[in-house]
């Protein structure tokens, strides 16, 4: 039990020590809470996040609590992952870099009795970074109309991470259920700063929110064996979708830089931001231990969640929550998994080869038309780590691909590489001594 206190106390000490980091340059991080973090721990993101209807004895799949039913009995899991991106910015003619580094996730598992496996872990939920540019003519259609042309600049920052601790329990032989209970917290700070063509006004926007709430979870896994070698999975997933408790805030603020006198005023939702209500099924298909073929559907329930927005009504200005800025996000994965040899002497049959791709719908929408779908593709691999004291843990890395575009706005393409150490201890066997 010491072991695993120290193990979560330095789950939380590495992973406080990342929050404070952007993972994303991505102007459409504006949005809501920020763009979805990648889901899944090493092994999973080889297959580009597949995992639904995955369970293993030496791998934590949060992604389903139902697996930490199928946790090895006599051994510690921890999990710890980093990765680090290029991303391409294009729009028309002109094209940017950007570069950035986060730690992922720390996560840990272990059974406590028959059948019955927990899990515990700090993981990224969304993330908030952009900084860029615009020039237009102002117009009857923004909250604020003019004739002069404005250079407005938008800047943001932040996200949302969770704390989770989960179980997993297999009931009867073939089903398996589960759950996560998280604490989800964050915040963002979000600017426009706009400056007009006479040169003596400016106007400032700046939007913020503290979140801090709970996040739930569940799962169930039901496994048939098709014959002596192959079985058939299938998972099911359900995240419960609730306000946040939290109050978005905005603060408009009108300079005269000739009078020198700056006109500031606030507005408030209360109870304005929401998560929404998910589900997800995954199959995944086993021979032998050696091949492992799977396919995900998610859907995140977007479409029913009001966006906070600041609007001008008959020449009054008010910030409430609006209609038709999101749609429900549908995500479809199918990956493979393939280990030659798990028990071969040769290091390259123990090696597990994976690959995946996903296609996505965007969560919402740009100046009323959808937003960037997302393709990605990506593959990795699972290297066994083989010394004297241990034969038990695995190196996983794995490079993706990401390309999101929609016409008219800005494309993106980002190449990611991951890198996620599973520790694997054998902590619980008993010794005998003659």
């Amino acid at each position: 039990m010491n072991k695993v206190i120290l193990s979560a106390a330095l789950s939380a000490a590495i992973s406080a020590t990342a929050l404070a980091q952007s993972g994303t340059n991505s102007p459409y991080s504006q949005y809501d809470l920020g763009l979805l973090s990648a889901n899944g721990s090493g092994f999973n993101r080889g297959m580009n996040g597949l995992g639904l209807g995955f369970h293993s004895h030496n791998q934590v799949n949060y992604m389903n609590p139902a697996s930490y039913s199928s946790l090895d009995s006599l051994s510690f899991i921890f999990d710890a992952g980093l990765s680090g991106q290029i991303t391409n910015f294009q729009e028309n003619s002109v094209r940017k870099n950007a570069k950035n580094g986060v730690f992922d996730y720390v996560v840990a598992g272990f059974r406590i009795a028959k059948h019955v496996g927990v899990s515990f872990g700090v993981l990224p939920y969304s993330t908030i970074g952009y900084n860029y540019s615009s020039t237009k003519n102002l117009n009857d259609r923004d909250a604020f109309p003019s004739t002069e042309v404005g250079t407005s600049t938008y800047e943001g920052k932040g996200g949302l991470h969770q704390v989770y601790l989960g179980a997993g329990w297999e009931p009867i032989k073939g089903l398996a259920i589960g759950a996560n209970i998280g604490y989800l917290w964050g915040n963002y700070n979000r600017s426009i700063v706009t400056s007009f063509s006479n040169g003596t006004n400016s106007l400032s926007r700046y939007y913020k929110a503290t979140i801090n709430n709970y996040k739930l979870d569940i799962g169930a896994q039901y496994t048939i064996k098709v014959s002596q070698k192959n079985e058939l999975s299938l998972g099911v997933t359900y995240g419960y979708g609730h306000r946040l408790g939290a109050n978005p805030q905005c603060e408009v603020i009108s300079s005269d830089r000739q009078t020198g006198v700056a006109d500031t005023t606030l507005y408030e939702i209360s109870n304005g931001l929401s998560i929404p209500t998910s589900y997800g099924a995954g199959l995944m298909f086993n021979h032998n231990n050696k091949l492992k073929i799977g396919f995900d559907y998610s859907l995140m329930q977007y479409a029913k969640l009001g966006y906070p927005k600041l609007n001008r009504n008959n020449n009054i200005l008010q910030y409430g929550l609006v209609d038709g800025v999101y749609n429900d996000r549908q995500k479809f994965t199918a990956g493979v998994e393939f280990c030659p040899n798990d028990a071969g002497r040769k290091l390259a049959e123990r090696i597990r080869y994976r690959i995946g791709a996903s296609y996505a719908t965007s969560y919402y929408k740009v100046n009323g038309i959808d937003g960037p779908k997302e393709y990605s593709v990506s593959a990795g691999f699972g290297i066994p780590v083989v010394n004297e004291w241990n034969n038990r843990s695995v190196l996983n890395i794995s490079g993706s691909w990401v390309h999101q575009e929609v016409k008219g706005l800005i494309k993106e393409n980002t190449f990611r590489i991951n890198i996620g150490f599973t520790f694997n201890e054998r902590w619980f066997a008993k010794w005998k001594v003659d």
